[in-house]
């Protein structure tokens, strides 16, 4: 329960009022000293010619919209895109015409014009051994003379060479900017075969090169059965031919075989070599030449080395 308040005392009326002490005032907090205002720089002395020369100030710039664009503005502005893109346009066009006439051109140039045209003096032939004849070659170039080298077709060039009697193998290169370089890997005769009009003339693979009335110098005569099936014997004798050292193919003077197995060579001193089969071919010219240079074969005629790791000498 909340106790009583006291009762307000008032004055009667009439008394009179209890003067008010006078309030003290508060006390103001005493204020900073201002800082010192900086002192500004001297400003240089004017010419004399502008002491008495009037300062003109501008007046303050003011803002002044501009006017809407009209639709005679927008028309002009598109006639001018108008005008722009038709230069481009052009432009373009003389472009494009400009390339197709340099292109027809050099097309003309090199395609048609006698500029790059082939010159039979120009041709050069190398590699026709002892059997190619360099004119026939020429021959076959010159259906070509004349032609444009950019036109001229060396694949089917290559071809036409290489049914000239003798060529092996060639390549066909074209030198700027009238000539060719024709390279020829000849088909050398390695032997000479007996026939009813002379000696057929064969390379490394069987192929006749020539015919000759007398076996060349240096060419060893083959002698094999005529009805050789499948000409199994003068495989035999032209691989063993082939794998010969030249120290030992320059001796050889003839060689014989009945069959594969049974290949015979004939030196130049008169010795008769039993070879056996192309196999081995290697080891068995090592063991010749070794068996020639030995004292204790010096007497032979007979040198059979068909089985090179037992090799056997007869007088």
């Amino acid at each position: 329960m909340r106790p009583p308040t006291p009762p307000r005392r008032t004055a009667p009326v009439g008394a009179p009022r209890r003067p008010t002490p006078p309030r003290r005032p508060a006390e103001v907090p005493a204020a900073k000293a201002p800082a010192p205002a900086p002192v500004p720089a001297p400003r240089p002395a004017p010419a004399e010619d502008a002491v008495d020369r009037p300062v003109v100030v501008a007046p303050a710039e003011r803002w002044v919209p501009q006017p809407r664009p009209t639709v005679l503005a927008s028309a002009e502005r598109f006639a001018e895109r108008a005008r722009l893109q038709r230069r481009l346009t052009l432009r373009r066009i003389a472009w494009a015409a400009s390339g197709v006439v340099v292109a027809a051109a050099l097309g003309w140039l090199a395609f048609v014009s006698p500029v790059l045209a082939l010159d039979l003096a120009e041709v050069e032939v190398v590699g026709q051994g002892t059997v190619v004849d360099p004119s026939a070659v020429l021959g076959v170039v010159a259906e070509h003379d004349g032609t444009p080298l950019p036109r001229l077709d060396t694949v089917e060039l290559r071809r036409d060479v290489l049914d000239v009697p003798g060529v092996r193998a060639a390549e066909v290169s074209r030198v700027w900017p009238h000539g060719l370089r024709i390279e020829l890997v000849s088909r050398e005769p390695v032997a000479a075969v007996p026939d009813a009009e002379g000696f057929l003339l064969l390379d490394m693979e069987g192929v006749q090169v020539g015919r000759a009335a007398e076996p060349p110098a240096g060419l060893p005569v083959i002698t094999v059965p005529v009805d050789d099936p499948d000409a199994r014997a003068m495989t035999a004798v032209l691989a063993v031919l082939e794998r010969l050292p030249v120290e030992l193919a320059d001796q050889v003077v003839a060689a014989s075989a009945e069959s594969e197995d049974t290949v015979r060579l004939t030196l130049a001193d008169g010795a008769l070599v039993e070879w056996g089969s192309a196999d081995q071919s290697a080891l068995k010219a090592r063991v010749l030449l070794t068996l020639r240079a030995s004292p204790a074969s010096a007497g032979a005629s007979v040198f059979d080395v068909s089985a090179p790791t037992l090799p056997i000498t007869r007088t």
